[in-house]
């Protein structure tokens, strides 16, 4: 008897034990919180807050500090977070600041940052990326990274020189062994960046987005002045095509540089469309887009975070972008009667995607020809051209003079309804 009793409470021990592990191991069950607007990032099915966390500002502050803003941040449903830095002092102040709340944060976190000792470097070497991540998981005190972004990709010979080497194996290694739950990118390029989307190896794509990057020519540089000496009046029409495919193809974008980088969407002198925004404009023009899951920013310390979560409270007025953005635009040479795809025609009282319908009216021209892949992706329109009322009422708002009504026209004969 005394050896049954043994036995069964050995056995009731080893039970107890079990079910502790459990659930010390279990993730903590997601909640919504109240203070924050949340998105599903793109096919992860993970749900994101719609402003999330920079690793920008944790660059000159101490650990204590740093405890202080993330705390605060995912207490206010902050819980999205990019670290690209592989400076040791950055990493391990954010593992410090995640402590025990870890599960808590989704992080999407770059495979190619090495620290050499003294400065970051981008590398593809896998060595130096295996130390890096390995280093970032440690640092973090954790044993993986929800999303693991390739870092940085921005020509397209860069893309094309990893094709079946060693890097991406490791990266897709990296996402058999648990260590990353999912691939991600990060780009400043919408043509590299719409090629790594078709490839159907990403999930999210990290993207440099704002009102004045998006009229920047692809291939350009954002950060020479001289970029903007020319600029498009409307979005480029590559970033549409990166911004619809994704939508599309339930792709997350997670934005970088929303305030233009340096914040200098918000200083008029400094800003290239030569006015300021507010912080609410511009995340009212990122979030528009649907493929965007959050909008990354940086912060250095937990007074600040009411700063930017005042967009969630802030009115329709203080998010209207439109007026300012028209202003600048109707300035711009040449582009009277073109379709630049901004959409501020907006709202069709029939439905109709004005600018999509332009865009592929504009596609098939180009091409001289309906091509299958243009004629499916019309059909696929809720609405078509032929339902057009004639109300007018989108060339009233068009700061382009773009004669829609004909356009609608012309439409519906070449697609045929």
């Amino acid at each position: 008897m005394k050896k049954q009793n043994h036995l069964f409470l050995k056995g009731l021990f080893f039970l107890c034990l079990a079910l502790i592990v459990i659930s010390c191991n279990k993730k903590k069950e997601f909640v919504e919180n109240p203070d924050m607007e949340y998105r599903t990032l793109g096919s992860t099915g993970l749900r994101v807050g719609v402003i999330g966390l920079g690793c920008g500002g944790f660059d000159d502050i101490d650990s204590a500090t740093s405890r202080e803003l993330v705390t605060y941040a995912l207490d206010h449903g902050m819980n999205y977070m990019d670290i690209y830095d592989a400076n040791p002092k950055v990493r391990s102040n954010i593992g410090y600041g995640l402590g025990d709340r870890r599960e808590e944060m989704i992080i999407q976190g770059h495979i190619g940052c090495w620290w050499n000792g003294d400065s970051y470097e981008r590398t593809r070497d896998v060595e130096k990326c295996k130390t890096g991540f390995e280093d970032l998981l440690k640092r973090l005190n954790t044993d993986y990274i929800d999303i693991g972004m390739m870092h940085i990709f921005d020509k397209m010979e860069e893309w094309e020189a990893v094709q079946g080497s060693d890097y991406l194996q490791y990266v897709k290694d990296l996402k058999a062994q648990g260590k990353i739950k999912h691939i991600g990118v990060s780009s400043h390029n919408a043509e590299v960046a719409l090629a790594i989307a078709k490839s159907g190896l990403v999930e999210v794509i990290m993207f440099s987005l704002n009102p004045a990057f998006d009229r920047v020519l692809s291939g350009k540089s954002p950060w020479d002045p001289a970029t903007f000496d020319n600029m498009l009046p409307g979005i480029d029409p590559v970033r549409v095509e990166l911004y619809d495919y994704c939508a599309q193809h339930n792709i997350a974008i997670t934005v970088m540089k929303t305030f233009g980088g340096g914040d200098r969407l918000l200083d008029a002198e400094k800003s290239p469309l030569k006015m300021a925004l507010t912080r609410e404009q511009c995340f009212a023009y990122v979030l528009a887009k649907p493929c965007v899951a959050t909008a990354l920013c940086s912060i250095d310390n937990a007074s600040k975070v009411d700063e930017y979560l005042h967009y969630l409270k802030a009115t329709d007025e203080e998010k209207d972008y439109n007026a300012a953005l028209n202003k600048a635009t109707a300035q711009a040479e040449g582009c009277k009667g073109d379709c630049t795809y901004c959409k501020h025609c907006a709202p069709c009282p029939v439905g109709i995607d004005i600018a999509k319908v332009n865009q592929l009216m504009d596609k098939a021209q180009q091409a001289g020809k309906v091509t299958d892949e243009l004629a499916a992706e019309y059909k696929a329109l809720e609405h078509h051209a032929s339902e057009c009322v004639g109300c007018g009422q989108c060339e009233e708002r068009c700061p382009f003079d773009v004669p829609v009504r004909e356009k609608m026209k012309e439409t519906a004969k070449v697609f045929g309804y």
